[in-house]
């Protein structure tokens, strides 16, 4: 969660997010491309764990009234993300650019399983696996036309803009690939049962991370199958290194999800049970995550206007967009430097921390209210 902010702190401050992709190896740095880079990691894990969290969710319920309840959480994430978040990106209050992006996948991702939980867990675990290793055989597959097709394609597996009247939809996140992320995140949730022994629990975790990551390497040396661009030699070995590890997130290739959920097993596995004054801190975080997402992008875009306003753009330079902020070309010239964006993103984060441990501490002492688990 407080890595996520790092991306979005990007994109509204940044001067160079308003000239070229940060992932561009013939115009990034070093430090600009891991700012992009390192946030690779939030949204594979956020589905990864929300498969997880639903079969913790499910030891307390019979499998329909899981499934009721995800398709409940399902159609709320969507409806969040067709409101609530779009208007926090952009401050349009016209709605005529719409993104589809984590919170939609979550919400999709979520009425899928739905239905998944009924299937054995051993079917439930092939067909995320299927979905995840096959689908990159569809990468030659386009259907560029802005018709039922075209959107439809572009919402299994195409990153795609569709026009539809006065209205434009940014699919940002094709979704077989994350359906199947998901699906074995709820089969990872049997490791997580109470009954399970710790130290195989944490050996397994390693394993399965060790073995996504030694696959990763080997898939991305051979430079056949398994991302949508290859990697290529640099004019450096560090670039040469910046392009074998730049993995395709639009969609989530096989590459970008054995390199991400593999470290992130790994970290599982490694940072179990720790406890000290700097993991009770941010965990504070983590047990608001949709309270702190929702109030972080208002924040972040709130701050960005006062910051336009103050070097002198207009506000409404920072409001209405009709598109991704980073394509905004009246916004050209406006930004920061990259320490001045890791300030603002430090100074952010510190100030939602007391008031989401205000949040969480009112989620503990009131669970009672069955609306709390839906923010």
């Amino acid at each position: 969660m407080i890595i996520m902010a790092l991306d979005h702190t990007r994109d509204y401050f940044n001067a160079d997010a308003f000239i070229f992709d940060p992932m561009d190896l013939q115009k990034t740095t070093v430090l600009l491309f891991f700012t992009r880079w390192i946030t690779h990691f939030c949204a594979p894990i956020f589905v990864l764990l929300a498969g997880t969290s639903a079969f913790i969710s499910g030891q307390r319920k019979t499998k329909k009234e899981l499934s009721v309840f995800l398709v409940k959480r399902g159609l709320w994430l969507i409806f969040l993300e067709l409101t609530i978040v779009n208007f926090s990106w952009f401050f349009n209050i016209h709605f005529t650019f719409i993104l589809l992006a984590v919170i939609w996948t979550l919400g999709i991702c979520m009425i899928c399983l739905a239905g998944l939980i009924f299937f054995p867990r051993k079917i439930i675990l092939c067909i995320g696996i299927i979905l995840i290793a096959a689908h990159n055989l569809l990468d030659s597959t386009h259907f560029p036309e802005n018709n039922f097709m075209g959107f439809l394609w572009g919402f299994l597996h195409d990153q795609k803009i569709f026009s539809i009247g006065h209205y434009t939809i940014l699919m940002a996140y094709p979704i077989l690939p994350w359906i199947g992320v998901m699906a074995l995140g709820y089969c990872l949730g049997e490791l997580f049962s109470n009954n399970y022994d710790t130290a195989k629990r944490r050996k397994l975790l390693l394993t399965i991370g060790s073995c996504s990551l030694i696959l990763f390497v080997i898939l991305r040396g051979i430079n056949i199958y398994g991302n949508l661009k290859p990697w290529v030699g640099q004019s450096s070995p560090i670039f040469s290194f910046l392009s074998f590890i730049n993995v395709t997130k639009y969609p989530p290739s096989l590459d970008y999800i054995l390199l991400t959920e593999g470290v992130a097993l790994i970290f599982l596995s490694l940072t179990e049970n720790i406890s000290n004054r700097f993991t009770r801190f941010i965990s504070v975080y983590g047990r608001v995550p949709m309270f702190y997402y929702l109030l972080h992008i208002y924040l972040i875009h709130i701050v960005a206007l006062m910051a336009a306003v103050l070097t002198g753009f207009q506000w409404t330079d920072m409001t209405s967009f009709n598109g991704w902020i980073s394509y905004m070309q009246n916004l050209k010239g406006y930004g920061f430097s990259l320490g001045v964006v890791y300030l603002i993103w430090i100074t952010i984060v510190l100030f939602l921390y007391p008031i989401c441990k205000w949040y969480d501490g009112y989620k503990s002492s009131h669970r009672d209210k069955w609306w709390l688990s839906y923010l």
